[in-house]
C-alpha cells in the first residue's frame, strides 16, 4: 500500500481546489444574480432618501449577530442611522416573531439570517403598513412570508450561483447592492474579517466561494482595525489563524451571549469602539461561556442517560433543560451515538427542541414528515429548531424512527482518512503543507490519516484529572508519541490501528509535530 508522504499529501490537498471558479476575490459572483436584490436595494435607497425608519432584525447566534454587525457597520459608514433588534431567545423566541413586530411602529424592516419562516409576523407587518425585506439562507418552507423582497439563495427561482452561504454573506451582498445602487464609496472587503467568523461558526461547506472568503477573512482578522479582533489577537497571540481558532475559541464566546443571556452583548463586543469596551464585554462573554460549559455537561449526562440505543435517532427531553445549550448537546450526542439527535426542553407544556446530524439525512425534510404535530420549525440539512406540545412528543419520536428505518441513507458519516500515513515523513514541513490549504471545514475536512499495526511501547494518563491518554508507539521502527484527549481507558492492546490528525505543538518556544488520536479502531 502506498503511504501518505509529503509529496502525496500536497497532491491530494491541491486537487481539492483545482476547479474552484471563485479562487480569487475578483471572481466571486455578483450581487445581481440574487432574486429580488435589485428591488430591495432600490427600496432601501428610497427609505434613506425619505428619512424613513429602518429597523434591522437579527438573530441570536453567531451568524445572526455578525449579520447585524455588518449591516450596522455598513449604514454607519454611509452615515445613515438605523434601528436594530436582536431577539432574546427566552423572551421573543427565534427571528422575526409577532412579539418583535409589536416593537416596530413604522418604516422599513430588514431581516438578516432569519425571516423565511416568519409568515405570521409578515402578515402583522402588512397590517401595520410596514414594508419587509427578508435576507436569509435557511430552507424555504411551503408558507412564504408576505414581503416586499426576499433575498435567499435557496429560493427555487434565485439564480445566485453558490447556494450554501450563511446569513451574513446574504446581508453582505445586500450591502454591496445598496452600494452599487447609490454609487457609494465603501470598501466591501473590510467586512471579510466578520464574514469569515460567521461562515465558520454556521458550519457552511468550506469549498468554492466560502473557502476563498474565509481564507482572506482569516488574514484580515490579524490586521483588523476592529477593537474586538485586536483584543482577540492579543489573547490568542498567534502568528496566523486557522478555522479551528474561530470554531473552538472565538465562536463559542460569541454564541454564549445569545445562549445564556442576550446576544446584544456579543453585538456590543463586535461593535466596540474602544479597547476598554472590548475588554469589558469579552470578560462578560468569557463568564457566560464558562457557565454554558457547566450547564452543557450537566444536561449532556441527563440526556445521554435517557437515550435508547435501539432508536434510529437520539430523541430525548427534560423539564426546563436550558434552551441555550440543547443545540450543543444535540450535536455532542449525535456525534457520540453516530445518528441524528433531537433534544427537547419542556416548559409549560411546550417542548422546544434542537436537532443536529452529521449524515446524508436532510434534517429539515425529515422534520416535515411530522409537521402536523409541530407548532413551528425551521433550519437546514444538518441543523434545525422545532417546537411542539409535550403530549405529542412520543408520536413525534415514533414518526422520526419510522422514517429513518425506511431510509437507506447513512445515519452518520464517518470522516474519511486520506490513507495510510508514513509516520517517519511527519515533520514541520509536512504540517506546513496542511496549513497551506487552510481553512478546513465541512466538505473540506482537515486531513486525518490511518496508522495500522502500531506497537504500544508505553502509555501514561496525563493532565490534572488524569483524563488524557498519552501513548508512545512504534510504527515500522519509528517511535512517536500520540495524545487522545478525554480518554482514561487503561485497557489498551499491544498492537493498535489508529485514526490520527497531525498538528504543531508549541511548548516553551520549541515547535514540534504532534499526533492527535481521533479514534482507536
Amino acid at each position: 500500500m502506498t503511504k501518505i508522504t509529503k509529496s502525496r499529501l500536497f497532491e491530494i490537498l491541491s486537487a481539492r481546489h483545482l476547479n474552484n471558479p471563485y479562487s480569487k476575490l475578483a471572481d466571486i459572483p455578483s450581487p445581481d444574480n440574487f432574486k429580488d436584490i435589485s428591488i430591495a436595494s432600490k427600496r432601501i435607497k428610497q427609505a434613506i432618501l425619505n428619512n424613513e425608519t429602518i429597523t434591522i432584525v437579527g438573530d441570536y447566534d453567531v451568524d445572526g449577530v455578525v449579520s447585524t454587525t455588518i449591516m450596522l457597520d455598513f449604514f454607519k459608514t454611509i452615515n445613515v442611522k438605523v434601528n436594530h433588534i436582536i431577539p432574546n431567545r427566552f423572551e421573543h423566541g427565534y427571528g422575526l416573531s409577532t412579539k418583535i413586530v409589536d416593537l416596530i411602529d413604522e418604516g422599513l424592516v430588514i431581516t438578516v439570517d432569519n425571516g423565511i419562516s416568519a409568515y405570521e409576523a409578515s402578515i402583522k407587518l402588512k397590517e401595520k403598513n410596514i414594508d419587509l425585506i427578508i435576507t436569509d439562507h435557511h430552507t424555504v418552507g411551503d408558507k412564504i412570508p408576505l414581503a416586499f423582497a426576499i433575498i435567499n439563495p435557496k429560493q427555487k427561482d434565485c439564480n445566485f450561483e453558490f447556494k450554501d452561504i450563511c446569513g451574513a454573506q446574504v446581508a453582505w451582498y445586500l450591502c454591496a447592492a445598496i452600494k452599487k445602487e447609490m454609487n457609494l464609496d465603501v470598501n466591501m472587503g473590510n467586512f471579510l474579517d466578520l464574514l469569515s467568523v460567521a461562515i465558520i461558526a454556521d458550519i457552511m461547506p468550506m469549498t468554492a466561494l466560502n473557502y476563498t472568503m474565509v481564507k482572506q477573512g482569516l488574514k484580515k482578522i490579524k490586521s483588523s482595525s476592529r477593537q474586538a479582533f485586536k483584543i482577540l489577537n492579543e489573547v490568542m497571540s498567534k502568528k496566523s489563524l486557522v478555522s479551528d481558532d474561530i470554531g473552538f475559541f472565538i465562536a463559542p464566546k460569541l454564541n454564549s451571549a445569545g445562549r445564556m443571556d442576550d446576544a446584544s452583548i456579543a453585538l456590543e463586543f463586535l461593535l466596540s469602539e474602544t479597547s476598554h469596551n472590548a475588554n469589558e464585554t469579552l470578560s462578560l462573554l468569557d463568564e457566560l461561556n464558562n457557565y454554558r460549559k457547566t450547564l452543557q455537561e450537566e444536561i449532556s449526562k441527563k440526556a445521554d442517560s435517557k437515550t435508547d440505543k435501539n432508536d434510529k435517532a437520539v430523541i430525548v427531553w427534560g423539564e426546563n433543560w436550558h434552551e441555550g445549550v440543547i443545540g450543543i448537546v444535540a450535536s455532542k450526542l449525535s456525534n457520540s451515538h453516530k445518528k441524528p439527535a433531537f433534544i427537547f426542553s419542556i416548559h409549560n407544556g411546550v417542548a422546544k427542541g434542537s436537532a443536529r446530524a452529521n449524515s446524508n439525512i436532510n434534517l429539515y425534510e425529515l422534520i416535515t414528515k411530522a409537521s402536523h404535530l409541530l407548532l413551528g420549525y425551521g433550519g437546514h440539512k444538518n441543523a434545525a429548531g422545532l417546537s411542539l406540545k409535550e403530549e405529542n412528543l412520543e408520536e413525534f419520536k415514533n414518526i422520526i424512527n419510522t422514517e429513518l428505518r425506511n431510509q437507506n441513507e447513512d445515519l452518520h458519516i464517518e470522516p474519511i482518512t486520506l490513507g495510510e500515513l508514513d509516520v517517519s515523513s511527519v515533520d514541520l514541513e509536512f504540517i506546513s503543507i496542511i496549513e497551506q490549504f487552510e481553512p478546513y471545514g465541512l466538505e473540506n475536512h482537515r486531513p486525518i490519516f490511518k496508522i495500522s499495526n502500531a506497537s504500544l511501547v508505553k502509555y501514561d494518563l496525563i493532565g490534572r484529572d488524569k483524563n488524557h491518554l498519552k501513548l508512545t508507539l512504534n510504527s515500522d521502527g519509528y517511535i512517536f508519541e500520540a495524545l487522545k484527549f478525554n480518554d482514561s481507558n487503561k485497557d489498551i492492546s499491544s498492537n493498535l490501528d489508529l485514526i490520527v490528525s497531525v498538528s504543531k505543538n508549541e511548548f516553551r518556544g520549541e515547535v514540534s509535530p504532534q499526533f492527535l488520536i481521533q479514534e482507536i479502531l
